[in-house]
């Protein structure tokens, strides 16, 4: 395989991994130039063995999640591969909920411990067989997990020190702001045929008029 790999040759793989791994690939696809894989969550652990020994992926990356609400299993665990020897990158990616837990592959990739923490604090995904999953980033009495798409801007509780307790306390946050985004740049707006005002530009008209 050449280097960089050439569309023609992440496809080759792709349709290889799918025909030949025994249902442990569902679907594959390139996107920017590096091989993007769907698997079954059940078998997350057999896929990762099966890339790193016999295609030479020999190194987690990252492991994330990704939030998508209006799904049914509205979580992907996104797992990044690395080949050193051949300076290669594959993605793979599963599907589940917030109440099913995926096989955690620190048996395959040691260093999925912390990332699978993470991704437990961050979006609440339950990894089974993880050897101690519990927060990582977020504080003991932290309520909610912040990277999910509904969760509040300013979450549920806020923190201060009590100057009469003489400890700090949790209290309730009293104006919740909730995320409204419309994930469209200000340029985007306007091809789709929304207000032409860009924000601030309001300023320099109201100085605009006599």
């Amino acid at each position: 395989m050449s280097w960089p790999a050439t569309k023609s040759e992440l496809d080759g793989l792709g349709q290889t991994l799918v025909a030949n791994g025994a249902g442990l690939f569902g679907s594959y696809g390139v996107t920017y130039d590096e091989l993007s894989l769907t698997a079954p969550a059940g078998r997350i652990v057999e896929a990762l063995k099966v890339l790193r020994d016999t295609h030479g992926f020999q190194q987690l990356i990252d492991l994330c999640g990704v939030d998508y609400p209006e799904r049914e299993r509205r979580f992907d665990v996104v797992y990044h591969l690395l080949s050193l020897t051949k300076n290669r990158r594959i993605r793979v990616k599963v599907q589940t909920d917030e109440d099913t837990a995926v096989p955690s592959v620190v048996e395959v990739f040691p260093n999925a411990d912390w990332y699978e923490r993470e991704a437990f604090d961050m979006y609440g995904i339950f990894f089974d067989g993880h050897p101690d999953l519990r927060r990582i980033l977020t504080d003991y009495g932290f309520h909610g997990h912040p990277l999910r798409k509904d969760f509040p801007m300013t979450g549920y509780v806020e923190v201060r020190y009590d100057d009469e307790l003489k400890r700090v306390v949790y209290e309730p946050v009293k104006a919740v702001e909730w995320r409204n985004w419309d994930f469209l740049s200000p340029w985007e707006g306007m091809e789709r045929g929304f207000s032409p005002v860009l924000p601030g530009d309001e300023k320099s008209d109201e100085k605009a008029k006599p």
